[in-house]
């Protein structure tokens, strides 16, 4: 290959195409080169110049620029797939139209359900794609150990053994924080198996202090998080060697309260990457992907080129591949973009190793699908036919009143709020009380059969009447959440999930009004990224029909679950207080 590209851009042998009458976007020096060409042969670059016409032979292919900004194709640092609810060849489809030419994803939501298996086949699908899709390998499964069980655990093992597959960049965000802090053997052998293979240790470091255990957790390895929601988050990150990634995704807006440490406070912006972390399909097919978090980044007073160097080199450098990828520079991928501005960001042209793969939003190319196996469209197994017995919430004998502990929803941000209130108690039995906005939540166990429901209580969906939605998306464990007002609703919402074969629903008074299934692995769809957007956009109608007014309610409501984010969780296991990583009481 080098042999090639030296012979091209010394003029000895052909290009297969050069991009003449362009502003290339050099992210490199953060410059703009009016006039420089692009030469490309074997899906590389091979001369950028200002001058490739000793590049150009007979069968070269000339592409005039018209005047338009040549940029690297957008990279998103730290992704999940699943959170698209689409299979990786489906989400390419849907993003490589954005500009996203490089993704970084942990797909722990499908190992909490099938295991190194579920990373395996995710792993198979990423590598068929006509973009770079770099999987890291799961690292918490379960997130918490002891305060959730999961369908398989990730062993220090599967770890080691995943590091020698080919697509295989890093291990997965680190979300056992208080393991790493209190230097845990198993999280600890993970890094060290990581490190070993010359690999990225992925962080997620969800706490507001950034003391002595935010030190001790920077000291364990981890080289990166996407946590942070403050100014002070991402500047502690980057003093300390850490790359403090910035997120916008489906119902997370984390850039603009942390990008002013680089806008304000001048810090180098080279530390500072851009992602998504977790986008539904209704984001992707409406608003876009990375091309949506940089406008973003822009508007909140990015300089252009310092965005674009946060979705491109940045990302490409942390990961120990700026030689690969990331920017239009000899050896490289050949992946740019052509945008006749660089702050709207309109993706015009999209090219992915040299071949163009997206026009005016239409896809250009295939995305290959694995035939995916028909076990893994079998995993909800709930044990028994539910009732509204099951969504029953109990008083202590003799109650005629109870306090009780309430999952607080924080709108656009993953962190929830431990609230209490005065429960009345009727009939031996706490119910939901929609005119204080407080509904029921239930855990419903799916992986092994158990029959097992928790209940407690959860405030913030605005849920009025005979109300219930229900999703085998939960974060991380991914057993079953159903939030609502009535019993019977969460029993049918629950049931009917188990005979789509996993995804969410919703009812009111006995009649479903929206679904969508996701039948691989109870969390993706492998068909088309509109369809599933479709059924995405009808349930966010219903659900603003039923009460819910909250920015992307559902992916708050998938959310849940996750006993490693503050403050209050359920669990299969019960409530679990995330302040203090240990189980507690519903009542006070």
């Amino acid at each position: 290959m080098a042999a090639d590209l030296i012979a091209v851009a010394a003029g000895r042998a052909p290009a297969d195409t050069v991009i003449t009458g362009g502003q290339l976007v050099n992210v490199q020096t953060r410059e703009i080169l009016d006039g420089w060409q692009v030469a490309i042969t074997k899906g590389r670059f091979a001369y950028v110049g200002p001058d490739a016409s000793h590049c150009i032979g007979p069968a070269t292919e000339v592409i005039d620029a018209k005047g338009r900004y040549l940029i690297p194709g957008l990279c998103d640092g730290h992704m999940h797939i699943e959170s698209g609810q689409l299979t990786p060849a489906e989400f390419a489809a849907a993003v490589i139209p954005h500009g996203t030419t490089t993704m970084f994803v942990d797909p722990h939501e499908i190992a909490n359900v099938l295991g190194l298996r579920g990373v395996r086949l995710m792993h198979d699908e990423a590598l068929l794609q006509p973009v770079n899709i770099y999987v890291q390998m799961p690292s918490c499964a379960p997130s918490a150990p002891g305060l959730e069980t999961t369908g398989f655990e990730i062993t220090p093992e599967d770890v080691a053994e995943a590091m020698q597959w080919p697509g295989i960049i890093g291990l997965g965000e680190m979300m056992n924080f208080p393991g790493v802090i209190h230097a845990d053997p198993k999280m600890l052998a993970e890094i060290a198996a990581t490190q070993r293979a010359g690999k990225t240790v992925g962080g997620h470091y969800a706490a507001p202090d950034l003391g002595p255990a935010f030190h001790a957790y920077a000291a364990g390895g981890p080289a990166d998080d996407h946590e942070g929601t403050r100014e002070e988050d991402a500047i502690a990150r980057m003093r300390q060697g850490m790359r403090a990634m910035l997120r916008l995704g489906s119902a997370w807006y984390d850039v603009k309260t942390q990008i002013t440490a680089v806008t304000e406070k001048g810090l180098d912006p080279r530390n500072m990457i851009l992602c998504t972390d977790d986008c539904h399909s209704g984001t992707l097919v409406n608003d876009g992907h990375m091309n949506r978090v940089v406008r973003h980044a822009i508007d909140c007073g990015a300089d252009p080129l310092v965005a674009l160097q946060m979705a491109t080199i940045n990302t490409a450098t942390h990961f120990g591949l700026e030689r690969e990828l990331g920017s239009i520079a000899p050896g490289r991928r050949a992946d740019l973009i052509l945008t006749s501005d660089l702050r709207s960001l309109l993706i015009e042209q999209v090219y992915a190793r040299g071949v163009l793969v997206a026009e005016n939003g239409r896809l250009r190319v295939a995305c290959p699908h694995l035939d995916w196996p028909a076990d893994v469209r079998q995993t909800v197994n709930l044990g028994k036919t539910l009732g509204a017995e099951d969504f029953a919430i109990s008083a202590p004998e003799g109650a005629a009143e109870v306090q009780a502990r309430i999952i607080g929803v924080v709108e656009n941000q993953a962190p929830t709020r431990a609230l209490t209130a005065r429960m009345a108690v009727t009939g031996g039995q706490i119910m939901a009380d929609p005119a204080r906005d407080i509904a029921q939540i239930a855990l419903v166990e799916r992986h092994r059969g158990t029959g097992g429901v928790v209940n407690a209580l959860v405030s913030g969906f605005g849920y009025q009447g005979r109300i219930a939605l229900a999703s085998t998306v939960a974060h991380d464990s991914h057993h079953m959440i159903t939030v609502g007002t009535c019993p019977e609703q969460m029993a049918l919402a629950s049931n009917r999930l188990g005979d789509l074969g996993g995804g969410v629903t919703l009812w009111r008074d006995g009649v479903e009004l929206a679904h969508i299934a996701l039948p691989i692995a109870g969390l993706m769809s492998d068909s088309p990224a509109a369809e599933v957007a479709a059924q995405a956009d009808q349930l966010g109608r219903a659900m603003a029909e039923c009460g819910c007014t909250l920015n992307n309610a559902f992916m708050q409501h998938s959310l849940l679950a996750l006993v490693v984010i503050p403050e209050l969780r359920i669990s299969d296991l019960g409530l679990v207080d995330v302040t203090r990583f240990e189980m507690t009481e519903l009542f006070i």
